[in-house]
């Protein structure tokens, strides 16, 4: 019952979550270094009196692992809202993302000493050409869809190419991160939720440096028409209700990641999540009407087919939680 229950959080709090940050991203493009405080605020609070007891219990991890986990993990969070203000669509966004298990693959590979089976190998090339492909029919979108003058169209696919750079950046420093936590947990043993709060609670003073950003985006946000609240009847600007939704959300959505890391094999874990994914990038597309070509498909189509490829799905429909990694080892 429970992962079930998991399975269902994922999906209706990670969903909806894309929901709420296209729309706040289309009304202010800008507002990633506000959306991501107000994420790592609450997820904070939450964690300080649910799982750090008010500041009582001791962290099982020293803390001066969690400060280098906690700068990689606050640089991936910032990057990756950011480049939705640098002409990246929310469809390439969520299809970029889609290659974390890949730079995880190839970093375990250089770091780790690691090595794979041949689905995972072919995976990389998969999800590479799938990335690509929708990579470069976007950078044609960028250039025709600018009817102003040749410097503007210059101008904006000088920023998509920019915004390419920060996803292949934070992609690349997620792998890393979570090489490293695979270190710690190796050392220390698994302390995940104990990892979520500490991940969201010490970065909160690097915000000062964004607090500009944030106060002017807060302003905006009380300028917003006012909505009334479905239920409780409750008026507040939009902008505001969207942010509250989007928080909401994603702590709905990481506390099912959460339950089903604890209730299932990392098998099911990461196919559940690659699922989610595509939904969430239908939703996209079919609601906020985002262009998408056949291309597009086409590379969608080899990113996620990629993607269960690496999970090797197909050989393990009946693998169960106990049974190793068909490599021997754990990745």
């Amino acid at each position: 019952m429970r992962p079930a229950f998991a399975v269902g959080l994922v999906f209706a709090g990670c969903c909806s979550n894309v929901v709420f940050l296209e729309l706040l991203v289309r009304k202010h493009p800008g507002c990633g270094n506000i959306v991501t405080f107000a994420q790592f605020l609450f997820i904070a609070i939450e964690g300080f009196f649910f799982e750090a007891d008010l500041g009582r219990k001791p962290p099982a991890i020293p803390i001066r692992y969690y400060a280098i986990m906690v700068t990689m993990f606050f640089t991936v969070s910032v990057v990756n809202n950011y480049a939705l203000n640098l002409n990246i669509a929310m469809p390439l966004h969520m299809i970029f993302r889609s290659g974390s298990l890949i730079a995880s693959m190839i970093l375990g590979i250089i770091i780790l000493k690691k090595r794979y089976s041949i689905f995972r190998y072919t995976s990389i090339a998969l999800v590479s050409t799938g990335i690509f492909i929708c990579t470069f029919m976007s950078a044609k979108q960028v250039t025709s869809q600018s009817t102003l003058s040749e410097n503007d169209g210059f101008r904006a696919f000088a920023w998509w190419l920019l915004g390419i750079g920060a996803l292949t950046f934070a992609l690349l420093m997620s792998a890393r991160m979570g090489i490293f936590q695979e270190t710690l947990y190796k050392q220390f043993g698994k302390h995940s939720k104990e990892a979520l709060f500490y991940n969201h609670a010490l970065p909160l003073p690097g915000f000062i440096f964004l607090a500009s950003d944030i106060y002017d985006h807060a302003v905006l946000f009380n300028k917003s028409e006012l909505y009334q609240v479905p239920v409780i009847g409750v008026t507040m600007p939009v902008m505001w209700f969207y942010l509250l939704m989007n928080v909401i959300t994603q702590y709905v959505c990481i506390r099912g990641v959460f339950i089903l890391t604890t209730e299932c094999a990392s098998l099911t874990v990461t196919l559940v999540v690659t699922l989610r994914k595509f939904v969430s990038l239908l939703v996209s597309i079919w609601y906020f009407q985002n262009p998408f070509t056949r291309w597009h498909w086409l590379g969608t189509s080899f990113v996620f087919c990629g993607t269960l490829l690496y999970t090797e799905v197909w050989n393990n429909l009946g693998t169960t939680k106990s049974q190793p990694p068909k490599d021997g080892k754990k990745d």
